[in-house]
């Protein structure tokens, strides 16, 4: 009575377990084929039946660790890359606009015709669109008892495989800057590097960046050539990329800082789209490739490193 109350325990905790579990019809099958004899009278006692059913639950479970976990992949990994970029871009520009206007008015006063550097921030940011709202409030901010201005600082970062980064910070506390930006590259498992160590990997430009769905290259050159830019490079092409890349890859427009304007006003002229960039940009002067994991590692420092309120951009050399 015993051994039969035990095999009817077992027996519902095997039922439990199957049902919990979802197998394909195929692989239950298999199972059977692989373990059942084809003679089940060989088994002359309840206590085989008993070590069949142990064996086929042991079987289960090795075969439900041979599954492949979903994973997002490079193609995924790269899109989310770039609209994580993208967006994060437009916010910290409005946020870096604000900071210059606060250093130009504690330096010279809130009055454009007797500040210059004022009066050039302002052209600036009626250049890349930046709301009137925000320069207004930033103007007033600066009266504000205790408000000092701010000093650009770039610290530079070593990412994974390789990769090289360097974070631009616009703050009126170099201290608290440097603390957050060191704990949350530490945090990532990323290292500080020296000062120097990365900056001559990059060079410092203008940019218009405009999506590959609204130009083709031929037509973004000859805008090039007619208002004096100095290059146009290509976005990254993957073997794996599908359409959904393309409408989230972009060219970028290189320029000096006195054909800005002129760029961006042919693009209006042809109905192209564009973004720009906070000011400048820093271009790699070469890239570098990554697999999948540093691809996510990388971006997830990135997007780390953004969230900080004196990180106005992260720049890095991975392709």
């Amino acid at each position: 009575m015993g051994s039969y109350s035990s095999i009817r325990a077992f027996g519902a905790l095997l039922h439990r377990f199957s049902n919990g579990v979802p197998f394909k019809r195929s692989n239950s099958v298999a199972l059977r084929t692989g373990f059942l004899p084809k003679n089940p009278s060989s088994f002359s006692s309840k206590s085989s039946w008993l070590s069949l059913y142990e064996v086929k639950l042991s079987v289960r479970v090795r075969t439900i660790q041979t599954f492949s976990p979903v994973c997002m992949g490079r193609r995924s990994s790269k899109i989310a890359g770039r609209k994580g970029a993208q967006d994060a871009k437009k916010a910290k520009l409005y946020s870096k606009i604000g900071k210059e206007v606060v250093s130009a008015v504690k330096r010279d006063g809130p009055n454009p015709k007797s500040n210059t550097i004022l009066a050039a921030v302002l052209e600036k940011a009626k250049e890349l669109d930046v709301p009137k709202e925000i320069l207004e409030r930033n103007i007033k901010r600066a009266s504000e008892k205790g408000q000092e201005a701010y000093i650009e600082k770039f610290y530079e970062v070593y990412g994974f495989g390789g990769v090289s980064m360097i974070i631009e910070v616009l703050t009126d506390k170099i201290n608290r800057s440097v603390a957050a930006v060191r704990e949350v590259v530490k945090d990532c498992g990323g290292k500080m590097a020296d000062p120097g160590s990365v900056m001559f990997k990059f060079r410092r430009a203008r940019v218009v960046n405009v999506k590959a769905t609204e130009a083709d290259k031929d037509q973004l050159l000859t805008i090039a050539l007619d208002t004096g830019a100095e290059d146009v490079i290509e976005p990254p092409v993957y073997e794996d990329d599908a359409e959904e890349d393309r409408s989230e890859s972009y060219y970028k427009i290189v320029t000096s800082a006195e054909n800005y304007s002129a760029i961006l006003e042919k693009l209006r002229e042809e109905g192209i789209t564009f973004e720009t960039d906070n000011g400048f940009e820093m271009l790699p002067i070469t890239t570098i490739e990554v697999d999948d994991e540093a691809m996510d590692l990388n971006k997830e420092l990135m997007s780390k490193l953004l969230e900080l309120d004196d990180v106005d951009a992260v720049y890095m050399d991975q392709k």
